[in-house]
């Protein structure tokens, strides 16, 4: 990991990943050579994004580039998504931007593993520059790239809010729907046409034969669409379920969900800690779990109902599916990301019976096609279906009150709905019932959640306190390090900041005074100094409470102190104020020491020291 940010410099590697952007392409380099950084001192990989205006270098070029770079960025406040953890364990060290035109070099060969993968890698940038061909709408065409080969990052920005907002995202996210279609599809095909050839359905095996056809192909889609971890999970329990009909076992039960989970955390345990992890096997457990107690009466309706009464069922079944899967990830969702899909139940009864009787046997069709250069009707097939998603996301998520948003719930809340669902999934007696009292306790931990009064990013250059109608006040624009502010107000439970502050007089409701030195803010009987001018700190050190500086603090008579020092070293900070109480949090102070930790631990914190 850099362990700073390196500014411009002249980097050289060799391009391992190349993916689409709205306005550019994002490349990854491995075979590093950076200068002003020592080999020891390069990280393996590097992202970096290229602008539209510079040409899209092929996978397995050695290229150098002057860049623009900078160690992954820390968390936006204590106990928010850590990126510098995540780029850890996918291996990026470091990320950045492109200021000059790709330039070819000469390097070494690729070893033997990355020749093997970097024709894979061809393969998905053609398949992405077929669908900008052949489909001239770029929302239908990034979409149908993403369900081909495993690219989201091309969609543009407000076709993948539509497909949040409106429950549809995990259609785009190559995963357990998509992967179960595709064996699904392949089993049946070819089970359907060894049927036809009597000598062998009275002589052989057909359906252990079909079930392998399947679980090769599933094996096959996961290697052009990418070894994501949804990807490798799916394809865990897909190939489990195949294995199951193979061995003659039931192939639905919660020993493949135990399969599956104990082989992905003996191989990467990081992933428990993700939302992906956490949501699928959500999901499937929950599904699982409802049809082992549903099975017996659905059992007895199929064989007494006639082809309307099996149609029905159908329909019955796909809304018991939706309902299941909504309820089993809700929770997970307001842990992570703050908000629900309202209308995703609705959304998921149309969208996903159109993507697996059509969508999806047409990408079955591209990929047999592709190859000879006559997949351009396919394609077009192919991109009716994803059309109509399309516009089933944007009519959704435009409906009143499609996204609901609520304040990020304490980990104690999602630890014990976790416990209150296993105990539903994992008994089959009527006392499992007694899970949902678990789970409602850790739904309603929502509503005590309390948020920071104060909130100061890593570097200082942003600050906001809550005003007294609840809302957050911005020191800036939100255009100004948006990320930051994005992170604040979605886990404040709301996309809307509260009037910035004064360049100078009061706030509305009369907490914060401003001048150009800094601000005065007053809340809960504490009074806080934010300073923007070194000058402020001659008035306010000995009359506050708490003084926060984005540069460094000495001889200051303030209890309570938050400078450059205290952020270089423990990065962004929560500030908590209660009658005749400072309860300060910092982003270093709640993950620890860890490998990915860069910056933290460089100073010792300097909450206090009155004397300097």
């Amino acid at each position: 990991m850099l362990q700073r940010d390196l500014g411009v410099v002249r980097l050289t590697g060799r391009v391992i990943v190349t993916e689409s952007m709205p306005d550019g392409v994002r490349i990854t380099l491995s075979e590093l050579r950076v200068e002003r950084l020592a080999p020891e001192a390069t990280p393996n990989h590097i992202r970096l994004q290229l602008k539209g205006r510079f040409t899209r270098p092929s996978p397995g070029a050695m290229v150098s580039v002057l860049a623009m770079l900078h160690s992954p960025s820390p968390p936006a406040e204590p106990g928010s998504y850590d990126f510098q953890r995540q780029a850890y364990f996918d291996g990026n060290g470091g990320v950045g931007y492109v200021l000059s035109e790709p330039v070819v070099v000469e390097g070494p060969l690729p070893s033997r593993w990355r020749s093997m993968v970097l024709p894979l890698e061809r393969v998905r940038a053609h398949m992405a520059a077929r669908c900008a061909e052949i489909l001239p709408d770029k929302a239908i065409a990034t979409v149908t790239a993403a369900l081909l080969n495993g690219e989201q990052t091309g969609i543009p920005p407000a076709v993948m809010n539509d497909y949040r907002y409106s429950g549809l995202a995990h259609l785009l996210s190559i995963s357990g729907l998509h992967i179960a279609l595709v064996a699904g599809l392949v089993f049946f095909v070819v089970r359907a046409l060894l049927a036809l050839i009597e000598p062998l359905a009275l002589r052989f095996p057909i359906k252990k034969w079909a079930a392998l056809t399947g679980l090769l192909t599933a094996f096959g889609y996961m290697m052009v669409v990418g070894t994501s971890a949804p990807t490798v999970r799916s394809v865990l329990m897909t190939g489990t379920v195949m294995l199951a009909i193979m061995l003659d076992r039931n192939p639905m039960s919660m020993r493949l969900l135990a399969v599956a989970a104990l082989v992905i955390l003996i191989f990467s345990p990081e992933q428990m800690m993700g939302p992906s992890f956490q949501m699928s096997f959500a999901a499937v457990g929950g599904l699982i779990a409802v049809y082992e107690a549903a099975a017996p009466i659905m059992r007895r309706w199929r064989t007494s109902c006639g082809i309307l009464g099996q149609a029905g069922l159908y329909v019955a079944g796909s809304m018991l599916t939706s309902v299941v899967a909504t309820v089993a990830v809700t929770p997970f969702s307001l842990f992570h990301f703050q908000q629900d899909a309202l209308y995703g139940v609705l959304s998921n009864m149309i969208a996903v019976p159109l993507t697996s009787f059509w969508v999806m046997p047409w990408a079955l069709v591209v990929y047999l096609l592709m190859p000879f250069g006559l997949d351009a009707w396919a394609l077009t097939a192919m991109g009716w279906g994803v059309a109509a998603c399309n516009w089933l996301a944007h009519v959704t998520a435009a409906l009143p009150g499609a996204v609901l948003r609520f304040p990020a719930m304490p980990v104690w809340g999602l630890t014990v709905i976790v416990l209150g669902g296993l105990w539903l999934m994992l008994w089959s007696s009527r006392w499992r019932l007694w899970g949902a009292i678990p789970i409602m306790i850790g739904l309603a931990s929502v509503s005590s959640t309390q948020r920071p009064d104060i909130l100061v990013s890593a570097d200082g250059s942003l600050m906001a306190v809550r005003m007294a109608d609840g809302g957050l006040s911005l020191s800036r624009a939100k255009g100004g390090n948006r990320l930051t502010t994005d992170t604040w107000l979605h886990r404040d439970g709301t996309n809307l900041a509260a009037a910035p502050w004064p360049d100078k007089g009061h706030s509305a409701d009369g907490r914060l005074a401003c001048d150009q030195l800094g601000c005065l803010y007053r809340a809960a009987g504490q009074k806080v100094a934010l300073v923007r001018e070194r000058l402020a700190l001659e008035d306010d050190c000995d009359s506050v409470d708490l003084v926060i500086a984005a540069e460094p603090v000495r001889h200051c008579g303030a209890p309570r102190i938050i400078d450059m020092w205290a952020l270089r070293s423990r990065g962004a900070h929560a500030v908590f104020l209660a009658n005749g109480v400072i309860r300060i949090e910092a982003v270093g102070n709640s993950r620890g020491q860890r490998p990915w930790t860069v910056g933290d631990g460089v100073a010792k914190p300097r909450y206090g020291d009155a004397g300097r």
